[in-house]
């Protein structure tokens, strides 16, 4: 039975009159990628901040590692704990490492890693270099850095990639990879969702502070049931293609003279596969685009 590091139970935030989450439940387990999506004012930074203990529940439960983070136990449990905000903040006049030496101390760590993490961020060539004259990109790999000070063995990480270029973020994920393997949590927010669809184990989608629905992104796209995008490349006829297609409940067909673009319901995909393959050569390439993490977020926050 898998280890459930992170337990939220029927969790709810007021501030005020504004319900800001609204009875969210769920567990993460040991090792796994958790991404959080939902609109600005979801609720996602505020369900972050109470998973870290920094604001209080108005009711409901939240654990890690079975300690309850309203409790003394967790506080001893937050140095196993790593934490990147959308917003990061810097003392500006101190270099990269004096910056991380900073932190490192307190949280009572071995100063002496602190240029070793540089090198695995990718900042060694800047560690002596003020944080004033770093750029965004170099901003939230310092900032990573930071929440991996200590080696946790959890991590919320909010908006991690933000300002970083293509390769940065593929180290980025590489290194959460990494950590995965090596049994450490992870929870993280993005906008980007082209970014995290097959980079996460299962999505959590928030709405208006409630939880929508929680799988991984196949099930989250089966749930809410958007058609398949078939495109083919034939040299067939258009009517031998359309006549072939007439039986298939299709959502919608165009066919030109040497492509076609289908849109069927995904039970029906293996009957318009079997039916393009009966024209053998004549079809010379066919492509199923599956509902994009984005398609599937629109579909359920829409």
């Amino acid at each position: 039975m898998k280890n459930n590091v992170i337990e939220v139970k029927n969790v709810i935030k007021h501030y005020g009159d504004v319900l800001a989450v609204d009875g969210v439940t769920f567990t993460v387990v040991k090792g796994e990628t958790l991404g959080l999506i939902g609109h600005n004012g979801a609720g996602k930074s505020t369900l972050f901040k109470m998973m870290l203990g920094l604001i209080p529940l108005t009711t409901g439960e939240i654990s890690i590692n079975g300690a309850p983070v309203h409790g003394s136990a967790f506080r001893e449990l937050r140095r196993s704990i790593g934490y990147l905000p959308e917003n990061v903040v810097f003392y500006d006049n101190l270099t990269g490492l004096e910056t991380l030496k900073f932190f490192a101390s307190l949280k009572s760590c071995d100063q002496n890693k602190c240029l070793s993490l540089l090198e695995k961020v990718g900042l060694t060539h800047a560690a002596n270099r003020r944080v004033d004259g770093y750029s965004k990109g170099m901003r939230q790999r310092l900032g990573f850095a930071q929440a991996l000070l200590g080696n946790p063995r959890i991590l919320f990480l909010d908006e991690p990639t933000t300002g970083l270029d293509p390769e940065a973020i593929r180290e980025f994920y590489l290194i959460l990879n990494e950590l995965n393997t090596q049994g450490v949590t992870v929870v993280i927010t993005s906008h980007i969702l082209s970014e995290i669809q097959e980079r996460v184990q299962r999505l959590a989608v928030l709405k208006s502070g409630k939880l929508h629905a929680l799988g991984t992104v196949q099930e989250l796209r089966e749930s809410v049931n958007l058609p398949l995008i078939i495109k083919v490349r034939h040299h067939c006829s258009q009517s031998i293609l359309q006549s072939l297609m007439q039986e298939i409940a299709l959502e919608s067909i165009a066919v030109s003279e040497t492509a076609a673009e289908l849109s069927c319901h995904r039970t029906h995909k293996m009957e318009v596969l079997h039916k393009l393959s009966t024209l053998g050569a004549l079809i010379e390439d066919v492509v199923v685009r599956e509902p994009s993490l984005e398609d599937v977020f629109l579909g359920y926050a829409g």
